[in-house]
């Protein structure tokens, strides 16, 4: 409860210290993945804007604009011996309780606050903040005049993706229309939003200030790429401009360019560049001896007027709809280009839409559904009580330590080591057991060049396996063994191999 201002301004610092403080502790937790780093960052964000509330209020206090703080300060000097005031704010407090008898002040609890989960959404595209989500803009532009050409077939999302800041592929008279404008204004708020969402420490606002300092003085010293007009069409003499015609004499001449030449050359000029090779070569020779304000404006791409033939006004609102429209732009390629913004998103946006290009329908529909019951089941978990475990049982199905008797019968007391697996350990016979026929002891037993037979079972020691090996392969040798090819014949005429042989006539049958 704060009765006076004094006990608000108090208050005020103690919880700003309490914020300050549970977001150290905060920043000093280990975290395992994106989502916990994610959650953390939304955590520092709201208690920083609560900081910043709270700040907000001091200052008003301080500036004690109707002297309330100034008489607050002034009742508390009293004479010596004169209680009448703390009385009276006894009274106050007693008076409080009385009639809320159910408030107790109680100790913050800070570990609630450190394991709150703030409420991020993000689409199923979107990943949990890893990609971006550009299909609605993708429609948009593929459905449009200025994304639309009767001569390129449509893009493909990944490669709109790629090339969504290569805006000088637009033509001209387009850029500076309202939709397109209106395109790169829709862009431009879903990326803020997504930066917003997944950098939520992060501000735009100085590099937005920085930019917006830099740009003026650019575009009107026509230093902006693609802008180097600034909207008011080509400039002779700069990169892009129509080609010089004092070469060529005749249409015929022009006409050996070929049709792709003349139809740049007519686009940069703002002129139509349909009809036959003929028609483009004569409209083009139109304008080595006719200026381009003489020219009928029939000849003239739609929407689009001479700069010569403008009136200031025109001019004017066609110079501002370029400068917004080349600020829009820049905007959207510095976040999708600076790697300390979204630049890397985009790459993994990328990555993801080829990785997803590669699977079937089946295994995109079972990750969305193992998506969705990992989402169910981090929603449903709560937080699992401490365990006791000092003999460090292994864990059941139940998430508690096995019967101490269960843990005898299998023998999970038991250590054994396998050198040729890299010095692994392995609890119980039957884990040990089952060993032998598991990747890894098959892969180190073919790097020493050694068969995994039945001869190895139970074989851990390289210099065993080794010195087992070469026995073998020493039995297995050709050539002449005594035992086996010496023959040797009893009374009755039987013949035997020496090792028979002397077998039998050891145990008397011979």
């Amino acid at each position: 409860m704060a009765t006076t201002l004094l006990e608000q301004t108090r208050a005020g610092h103690e919880e700003a210290e309490r914020l300050e403080r549970l977001i150290v502790k905060d920043f000093r937790n280990e975290l395992k993945g994106h989502k916990e780093r994610l959650q953390q960052s939304h955590r520092v964000r709201d208690m920083l804007d609560i900081m910043q509330e709270r700040a907000k209020r001091l200052a008003v206090i301080y500036q004690d604009e109707d002297n309330s703080r100034k008489d607050d300060i002034a009742s508390l000097k009293v004479d010596p011996g004169d209680f009448k005031v703390f009385y009276d704010r006894v009274k106050d407090l007693k008076d409080y309780y009385r009639n809320r008898p159910i408030e107790v002040t109680e100790a913050e609890n800070d570990e609630l606050a450190l394991r709150e989960e703030p409420k991020v959404d993000f689409s199923g595209e979107e990943g949990q903040g890893r990609f971006l989500d550009l299909h609605e803009h993708y429609h948009t532009f593929i459905n449009s005049k200025f994304g639309h050409s009767k001569e390129h077939a449509p893009k493909e999302y990944q490669e709109y993706v790629r090339t969504i800041t290569d805006f000088a592929q637009i033509p001209r008279q387009h850029r500076i229309s309202r939709p397109y404008r209106q395109y790169l204004q829709d862009i431009l708020i879903y990326l803020e939003q997504f930066h917003d969402r997944t950098n939520p420490l992060g501000s735009l606002t100085k590099v937005y200030s920085k930019l917006g300092s830099d740009f003026d003085s650019s575009f009107e010293e026509g230093q902006v790429p693609g802008w180097e007009d600034r909207g008011a069409g080509q400039v002779p003499g700069q990169q892009g401009s129509p080609m010089d015609l004092q070469a060529f004499d005749t249409v015929e001449e022009l006409e050996s360019l070929g049709a792709d030449a003349l139809k740049d050359s007519l686009a940069k000029l703002g002129l139509k560049c349909g009809g036959t090779l003929r028609q483009r070569a004569e409209r083009l020779m139109l304008t080595k001896t006719t200026p381009l304000d003489k020219l009928d404006r029939k000849l003239f791409a739609k929407g689009v007027i001479p700069a010569a033939s403008q009136d200031s006004e025109q001019a004017a609102k066609q110079k501002a709809a370029a400068k917004e429209a080349a600020l829009l732009e820049c905007k959207i390629r510095l976040l999708l280009q600076d790697k300390d913004l979204l630049g890397k998103v985009v790459t993994d946006t990328l990555g993801n839409i080829e990785k997803k290009q590669a699977r079937t329908y089946e295994e995109l529909q079972a990750e969305q559904m193992e998506a969705e019951e990992e989402a169910a089941a981090s929603d449903s978990d709560e937080e699992d009580d401490f365990i006791y475990n000092p003999l460090k049982l292994p864990l059941g199905w139940d998430g508690k330590p096995i019967p101490y008797w269960l843990y005898k019968l299998h023998g999970l007391n038991q250590e054994f080591e396998c050198e040729i697996c890299g010095g692994i350990t392995y609890w119980g016979r039957r884990a040990f057991e089952r060993h032998f026929r598991e990747y890894r002891h098959q892969a180190s037993m073919r790097v020493l060049g050694i068969p995994n037979t039945k001869n190895f079972y139970e074989i851990t020691k390289v210099a065993d396996a080794q010195k087992l090996w070469k026995n073998i392969q020493d039995r297995e040798k050709p050539g002449h063994k005594v035992e086996v090819d010496e023959e040797y014949e009893d009374a009755d005429g039987n013949v035997y191999n020496r090792k028979t042989y002397e077998d039998l006539r050891r145990q008397g049958l011979i």
